[in-house]
């Protein structure tokens, strides 16, 4: 079943603002402004902080809307396209040049980690329709789930509890529970141990250890 898009551009854009419709704008000057506010927050503020000031780039996040967990580890060169439309629960981790591109919401849960130059992508174009239009759609990346280093997820695509989304794979469709994937289009290779992953287990082990 195709996905519905929680945003469509030719929804909330005026068709008239361009003759070409290439030309006209995908989001609301609103949405353009706070861009703005965000990016320059982003290039002053966030960008040059000492990698160690986790609780400061949180901080930031959150300032323009994010709703963050605690001990979230975002680097100082990830890159939020939308903060205002960012969910983690605790422990997140999002590394240096990783870019979550999120026009529309994205949910992470905890544990959850993005590597080093990954790209999670929230929209796409139609491009069946004359005027292009944006279209993103939400999704989720569930908890202790990995998106390895320079991997994809593609728009609308989710991520279940303790995926794992291998080197430069691509995810053009839904990745199941503790499942490993990888390729391009990434499919699954094998199981991913489950007891593994829980905070009881590792308590247990530290407490026995």
């Amino acid at each position: 079943m195709t996905k519905r898009p929680y945003y469509n551009a030719a929804e909330h854009t005026p068709k008239v603002t361009a003759a070409d419709p290439y030309l006209r704008p995908a989001f609301t000057p609103q949405s353009r402004l706070k861009r703005l506010l965000w990016n320059l927050c982003w290039i002053f503020f966030y960008r040059t902080s000492p990698r160690p000031l986790h609780a400061w780039r949180v901080m930031l996040l959150r300032m323009f809307g994010a709703k963050m967990g605690s001990n979230c580890r975002f680097y100082p060169t990830s890159k939020i396209w939308a903060p205002w439309n960012l969910e983690c629960a605790d422990l997140v981790a999002v590394g240096d040049a990783a870019e979550i591109y999120n026009p529309a919401p994205m949910q992470f849960g905890s544990h959850a980690i993005v590597s080093q130059g990954a790209y999670l992508c929230g929209a796409t174009h139609d491009f069946d329709d004359p005027a292009f239009p944006l279209l993103a759609f939400s999704s989720s990346i569930g908890a202790y789930s990995w998106i390895c280093a320079r991997a994809i997820v593609s728009p609308g695509v989710n991520v279940g509890e303790g995926a794992v989304l291998g080197l430069a794979s691509v995810a053009t469709r839904d990745l199941g529970p503790w499942g490993v994937y990888a390729g391009m289009p990434a499919t699954k290779v094998k199981e991913r141990m489950r007891s593994f992953h829980s905070l009881e287990s590792i308590k247990s082990r530290e407490v026995g250890g």
